[in-house]
């Protein structure tokens, strides 16, 4: 009884927190004509970087000191209003209604074969977008974020089978079908020229418990060539990708008194999907900036985005300082819908002196400057000498100032040492009150009002917080079980034995069990299997990238793996112990396994299982090693070099299937197991008595290009998405004569590759290889160069350099090789032609794949792909059809179901 009190208690405390304000300030609702609420329209106290934005009902709020103010209401579409009001003690009341914009044409729209004059604005907007971005040096801002998730619907088959779950969910993580998931942060950030970011969480609200989210996008910019992998409308590559409409043009009072004027420019997309917008952006006349947006755009599995900007003039600079995004769909029978906002308060604003000078921009498909600079004439000026001197450039001229300035201030930081391949400084800190604060707190920051729904799922989260904080301290309760009290998972219990677990043993130390269970597999040479594992894992220390991304700084693993075969009747593992520390990692390990001939598994344990017992096609052929093996990686160089290197001892001994009469589930017609010994073009038999090698293995590899880093919190790392080419090569010694070694050869190989953009959502992917045996004196068949095959209609693995109708060991050699695998994915091409078709995911691809032996023929393959075989069921499933070639002539055709997932180990 005294538990419900305090948790009615606590309720009820939390709803008056949640519902009572403090301080002064304003208040009110902003509506249209008819009297409907106008959802995240724009609320500014003009001459003060204060403002905010309504809710998703209209209603806004804001903290403002007793005083007189002018409030401007700003919302896309309509006639932006200045209210004045005085603020006294409490909250003031300040209603807005706004009346649609009416636009106004320009003369030259009338004048008949003229290009639109959408066209002549976009082009001196695109020109001036990079010295829009280039115009703060720095600045200070406090910025609200809101979002918000709503699952909407659940499949019928989730909803039943995790009936349990999804209650256990509501209870202990405010999950529920139509609730909304809210996280609000409030952060300081700070941003300098070139890449310089500062963030501090100074408070930190979430209704689904202790999840900190903190903002990420206080830099997003439409004046980038790109956001979010779509080709912004101010891009350089726009007028590829979009046709722009002029609608008209309007006035309004600038941030000086003086009026303004606004086109309005529809984009319209060349063929609307995944990686570009639609919609409407509103430039402003002489200066070319954006004055506001609203575009909308779609990823690949189909779920459709909303992107709403209003900037506001900082000290001439015209900001973001309101954002809001939408987004909504379906993925995997799963409905939701979702919103982030974003709102900016400046403390500090400082413009480059650079770029203080206004300048004016001439369309020379229109009208040529006065004066044209040739690239001498710019080349090594100063960017303030030049505007100083001529105030109008043309749009080429001006891209070309701005180009020059930004080598010259690259060079400048070269010559103060300044480390120029660090491409982004960030840091995060998160204000150890961030999680604690009041809801008097937050009404006092919380630049968006609460909506009712979003007032209650913070109520409920409340509540449940309190409860948990109640009960959980050592009650003496024992009548009724806590249903908000988590099972330990160190907590052993029989079902771990069977599903396998991590048990915590402490801060830094942990034990993963693999349960047998989970690894059954079938084959021809072992029958049945079982496979189970321990390891031991020891952290000393980790350094923390990110919340996803961690570098051990120092880890010990220690393990085993136990497999017994029941055909064979036999059991067989290794163990293994390694220590890493950062990107070096050494390890250690021995003992009896069966391995496939091709080290790389061309085919995966459970994939092979169901061809087996199903299809009555043994494809994985197996061998036995009994081994010790030494390895080392490292990435020197500040990581622009990746090496590995590995030294064994085995005792290799060929297998066959443990009997002659095996029978799958289903007997197929025209089908047999074959042997365990591969056949092969190079050999007559593969075959090979039981031998000592010792065989040692180095890898380097490399971009070809300069490498990026990133430093978050004073770690720098390298940039992930390098795309410049990769070059690896290899080198492979069968070392003859030392502890009995019967193997002795030299096997060197080379490959470069690469993938790169050849458009939006569309790469060119290639890879070439090549190699041979420098000395061959003594090769065995596990030994030779193995090439990624495939003999089953079901493909995985990697889509570039996999082969899709190759047998497994046909053209293995132990000579030389050339392979050579080239991947064009389309955004556009035959029939994502069709906008519905581009909507949905769909997306088209060829390849070709070549490889030569010296008794491959040339054997070619071409084909044709569609990713996205069932969209928004199956988005990660593909379609192929391939044709296949040896010597230029035409061998056959085979289709293929693939997907990118990898299946069992």
């Amino acid at each position: 009884m005294k538990i419900t009190l305090l948790s009615l208690f606590a309720f009820f405390y939390s709803t008056i927190g949640i519902a009572q304000t403090g301080g002064t300030g304003l208040r009110g609702m902003v509506k249209n004509a008819q009297g409907e609420a106008l959802p995240y329209a724009a609320v500014i106290v003009k001459g003060t970087p204060n403002g905010t934005i309504t809710n998703a009902e209209g209603r806004y709020e804001i903290a403002l000191a007793p005083g007189k103010y002018t409030i401007v209401f700003q919302f896309l579409g309509f006639q932006t209003i200045q209210k004045p009001v005085e603020i006294g003690t409490g909250f003031t009341t300040l209603d807005a209604t706004l009346e649609e914009q009416a636009l106004r044409l320009a003369e030259v729209e009338a004048k008949a074969g003229n290009e639109d004059p959408a066209y002549t604005i976009m082009r001196r907007a695109i020109a001036k977008s990079r010295f829009h971005q280039l115009q703060v040096q720095r600045f200070k801002a406090r910025v609200y974020t809101k979002s918000s998730v709503t699952v909407l619907d659940l499949p019928n088959l989730a909803e039943m089978a995790f009936r349990k779950q999804l209650k256990e969910a509501e209870k202990e993580a405010n999950f529920k079908v139509g609730v909304p998931l809210l996280n609000e942060t409030v952060a300081e950030v700070s941003f300098s020229q070139p890449n310089t970011y500062r963030q501090r969480i100074i408070a930190n609200r979430n209704s689904q418990g202790d999840f900190l989210s903190p903002n990420q996008f206080y830099n997003a910019s439409f004046y980038n060539p790109t956001i979010a992998n779509s080709v912004s409308p101010l891009s350089p590559k726009a007028f590829a990708y979009y046709k722009f409409e002029y609608k008209g043009t309007f006035r309004e009072p600038g941030p000086d008194g003086k009026a303004i004027e606004i086109s309005k420019i529809q984009v319209i997309p060349r063929q609307y999907g995944e990686g570009v917008f639609r919609g409407t952006i509103y430039i402003i006349e002489n200066t070319w900036a954006i004055h506001s947006l609203q575009l909308e755009t779609v990823n690949n599995i189909g779920i459709s985005f909303t992107v709403r900007h209003v900037c506001t003039p900082i000290q001439g600079v015209w900001m973001p300082t309101n954002q809001r995004y939408n987004g909504s769909g379906s993925y995997l029978g799963v409905k939701a819908t979702g919103y982030y906002i974003r709102n900016l308060t400046f403390s500090e604003f400082v413009v480059n002196p650079a770029f203080v000078e206004e300048i004016e921009v001439a369309d020379e498909k229109k009208g040529p400057p006065a004066t044209t600079l040739s690239k001498g004439d710019i080349k090594g000026k100063q960017l303030d000498e030049l505007v100083k001197k001529q105030k109008e450039f043309s749009t080429k001229n001006l891209r070309q100032l701005v180009k020059e300035y930004e080598k010259q201030e690259k060079q400048a930081r070269k010559n103060r040492k300044e480390d120029v391949t660090v491409v982004r400084d960030d840091s995060l800190v998160v204000d150890s009150l961030a999680r604690k604060r009041s809801n008097v707190f937050w009404d006092s920051l919380r630049s968006v009002p609460l909506t009712t729904a979003e007032i209650k799922s913070y109520r409920k989260a409340d509540s449940l917080g309190l409860t948990r904080e109640i009960k959980a301290p050592g009650t003496t309760d024992t009548t009724r079980r806590d249903s908000t009290k988590k099972k330990s998972p160190n907590k052993f219990s029989i079902g771990q034995l069977l599903s396998g677990n991590t048990w915590r043993l402490s801060k830094r130390s942990s034990l993963i069990y693999t349960s047998p269970i989970t690894r059954i597999e079938y084959n021809t040479v072992e029958g049945y299997s079982l496979e189970g594992a321990w390891n031991f894992r020891y952290r000393a220390r980790v350094d923390s990238v990110n919340r996803f991304r961690q570098i051990p700084l120092g880890e010990w693993n220690i393990g085993g793996t136990g497999r017994y075969q029941f055909g064979r009747k036999q059991f067989v593992g290794y163990g293994q112990a390694s220590y890493q520390y950062k990107n070096t990692r050494i390890g250690l390990s021995g003992g009896r396994y069966l391995y496939q001939f091709n080290s790389d598994n061309p085919i995966s344990p459970f994939l092979n299982s169901l061809t087996t017992l199903l299809f009555e096609q043994n494809f994985a052929k197996l061998y036995q090693k009994d081994f010790l093996n030494l390895s080392v990686s490292a990435s020197p160089f500040k990581q622009r070099l990746n090496l590995a290197g590995s030294l064994e001892y085995a005792q290799r001994t060929e297998l066959t299937n443990y009997k002659e009469d095996l029978k799958p589930w289903i007997n197929w017609r025209n089908r047999v197991y074959t042997p365990n010994r591969p056949e092969n073009a190079e050999l007559t038999n593969t075959g090979f008595p039981v031998h000592n090698a010792l065989v040692l293995n180095l890898t380097a590899s490399a971009r070809l290009g300069s490498t990026q880093y990133i430093i978050r919190n004073g770690r720098r790392t390298a940039q992930r998405d390098n795309d410049s080419p990769l070059l690896t090569v290899n080198y492979r010694k069968g070392i003859h004569g030392v502890a009995d070694s019967d193997v002795d050869y030299d096997f060197l190989q080379a490959s470069i590759s690469h993938s790169f953009e050849t458009g939006i959502r569309s790469r060119l992917n290639y890879q070439i290889s090549a190699g041979a045996f420098l000395n061959d004196k003594q090769v065995y068949f596990p030994d030779f160069k193995h090439f990624a095959g495939n003999q089953f209609f079901f493909q995985q693995g990697d889509v570039v350099s996999s082969f899709r109708l190759l047998p497994y060991y046909q053209y293995s050699t132990g000579k030389r090789f050339v392979e050579g695998h080239v991947l064009a994915e389309f955004r556009k091409f035959l029939v994502t032609q069709l906008t519905i078709v581009r909507l949905i995911g769909l997306k088209e691809n060829l390849f070709v794949h070549y490889l030569y032996t010296p008794n491959s023929q040339h054997y070619t393959e071409v084909g044709y792909g569609l990713d996205g075989l069932i969209p928004q069921v199956l988005p990660f499933f593909r379609v192929e059809v391939i044709s296949q070639w040896q010597d230029a002539k035409y061998q056959g055709v085979g289709f293929r179901i693939g997907t990118t997932l990898k299946f069992g180990r």
